[in-house]
């Protein structure tokens, strides 16, 4: 049985048959689905803006560095008016409600002491030190604890810094972001109302920069924290952060 010509078979066949050669492969159309293929869509405009925020709360601790320093003509009187100093110091904290876990020596020293009057050097005795950071966690009683500090060692005591601070800082970090996001989306739709167009779809948002919630200058008239003590100033805690945001423009 015959098989069935095509059109294009049967125009072949009577091309062959009138002696003329038949068309190569790149002389044929091409496929109409290759034809019939779209251009890709230009990429849509987009607006890459910074937000900053930042976040703040009252500390709810506080750090006291302390200490004692005491000076002998020898290194074991030195040592044991440190000693005396210290126990005294570590009563006097712990009389305040400052809990063992809380208190911990940063540093112990014992150095010799020099004259140097006249060019050279000569030993006049011995000066022994201890330090101490002591954690408040009722900012209420900062002032108490520190004046119970200087009371107990006399002469001997030292303080060296009052650090306020958050228990838990992720709470103020992630109040930092929120604002940091809210600025950077305002300012994108600003730009995009200022360039009449829409603001669409987010197409990617990264954190430059966040701190650490850290003391914030706090005005002149800040209530002090002293109760019947040294009067403190807490001021408030504050962290911030930074984000890029990238955002199409309808």
């Amino acid at each position: 049985m015959p098989f069935p010509r095509t059109p294009v078979a049967a125009a072949l066949v009577s091309l062959l048959a009138l002696g003329v050669p038949a068309p190569t492969a790149a002389a044929l159309p091409a496929h109409p689905a290759a034809a019939a293929r779209p251009l890709a869509p230009d990429s849509p405009a987009t607006v890459t803006v910074t937000g900053e925020g930042s976040a703040s709360a009252p500390p709810d601790l506080a750090v006291v560095g302390a200490g004692v320093e005491a000076s002998a003509k020898t290194s074991q009187s030195a040592l044991d008016a440190q000693n005396k100093a210290a126990a005294a110091l570590l009563a006097a904290v712990r009389a305040q409600g400052v809990a063992d876990r809380d208190i911990r020596t940063e540093n112990i020293s014992l150095d010799a002491v020099y004259d140097h009057t006249g060019g050279t050097a000569r030993p006049t005795g011995y000066q022994a030190a201890q330090s101490f950071s002591v954690k408040v966690r009722e900012v209420a009683r900062v002032g108490a604890v520190v004046q119970a500090v200087t009371d107990a060692a006399g002469a001997a005591g030292r303080i060296g810094f009052v650090a306020f601070d958050v228990s838990d800082p992720a709470p103020l970090r992630a109040g930092a972001r929120e604002a940091a996001h809210a600025d950077a989306h305002a300012k994108a739709e600003q730009y995009a109302r200022l360039s009449g167009r829409r603001l669409g779809r987010l197409v990617s948002l990264s954190e430059d920069a966040s701190s650490s919630p850290r003391p914030a200058p706090s005005a002149a008239d800040t209530p002090g924290a002293g109760l019947g003590g040294v009067a403190v100033a807490p001021g408030e805690i504050r962290a911030t952060a930074t984000v890029t945001a990238v955002y199409e423009l309808d």
